[in-house]
């Protein structure tokens, strides 16, 4: 467990307060990395953070960053590499807008998408660098990298999910005008559905994309997109999906260890004050639950957000009154 700065500490604590309520043989390991860490020791995290975080099952994160650190140097500090370090190149994010959360769209149309975003490389591989810094002609070029391989195992990954559900994946692409990187992407998923021919896929440049969530939400099942696309385009589905204090995410590779973290970041501007929406972080630890084989443990806990929601009990971010404590109470008196 990795809570975090600002709000994550508070989030985190309900999530293990469910987590625990369920009376599973589960061990927590508490590691105190992120700003705190950084004021201290120069780092976010210490130099043998990748080996201490693969000798578990999974990481819970809350959120990192603070305004005392720039935000690359907490990104590139702790979240990004564990993500590449530990090879979790597939981002699962659930966009679904549970009974009693108000809907930002007219009407309450039905919004229940999965993202499956790249998570290792893409446009945030970090390759790329600075010249002349300073300088009039100063540049800065950022390189966006798109492998074969990675893009196909993150294909795949959302054919198979999309096999479990409506058999639907849009994908998001620029292919008009990146003629390379989003080229090769387009071909790989015309390679991926060949072996899914039970699946529908469309291919849908990621601006249009981004209207259609908004006015179509519903035509939409599984979405498959790269790193950026996919950072993008989730913030839109959280906010459709009731709030960012709603979303939950999984990171995942092809090994046991994977990483499950709210994704509405620190907020530092409420953090103390017991208003901040656990919602997500418990979301996430269902899905925590789930990788690790506690399929009806999982399942419980979201039965429980979905009773709590509709009975209202709510932070003020989806329209309600309650505290950050007592929605988590009320979510694991309910499991």
């Amino acid at each position: 467990m990795i809570a975090g700065d600002g709000a994550g500490p508070e989030v985190i604590a309900e999530a293990r307060k469910v987590v625990d309520a369920l009376g599973l043989d589960l061990a927590w390991n508490e590691l105190p990395w992120g700003t705190d860490h950084f004021h201290e020791h120069g780092a976010m995290m210490p130099p043998d953070a990748i080996e201490v975080a693969r000798a578990h099952d999974a990481i819970l994160l809350g959120a990192v960053g603070h305004p005392s650190v720039p935000d690359h140097v907490t990104l590139w500090g702790l979240l990004l590499p564990l993500r590449q370090r530990l090879d979790l190149y597939a981002n699962l994010r659930p966009a679904r807008l549970l009974d009693g959360v108000p809907s930002r769209l007219d009407g309450r149309p039905a919004v229940d998408m999965l993202f499956v975003r790249e998570n290792t490389e893409g446009e945030y591989a970090g390759v790329g660098g600075r010249a002349h810094q300073g300088l009039p002609l100063e540049v800065g070029i950022e390189t966006s990298v798109f492998t074969r391989a990675g893009v196909r195992r993150v294909v795949e990954r959302a054919f198979a999910l999309a096999e479990s559900r409506r058999s639907l994946v849009t994908s998001a692409t620029k292919s008009n005008a990146s003629r390379y990187g989003y080229v090769l992407w387009d071909e790989v998923v015309e390679e991926v559905h060949a072996a899914h021919p039970d699946v529908t896929v469309e291919r849908v440049l990621v601006d249009a994309l981004a209207a259609r969530m908004v006015s179509s939400p519903a035509s939409l099942d599984v979405v498959v997109a790269s790193n950026l696309f996919g950072d993008i385009l989730t913030d839109v589905a959280a906010v459709l999906q009731g709030g960012m204090g709603m979303a939950a995410s999984a990171s995942l590779g092809d090994e046991r260890i994977a990483m499950f973290e709210p994704v509405h970041g620190s907020a530092p501007d409420i953090a103390g004050r017991g208003i901040a929406n656990p919602l997500g972080a418990i979301w996430s630890a269902a899905l925590m639950l789930d990788h690790l084989g506690e399929t009806e443990a999982s399942q419980r806990v979201m039965h429980a957000v979905e009773a709590v929601c509709r009975a209202g009990i709510l932070t003020r971010d989806v329209g309600g009154s309650a505290s950050t404590g007592s929605v988590g109470d009320a979510v694991a008196a309910r499991v």
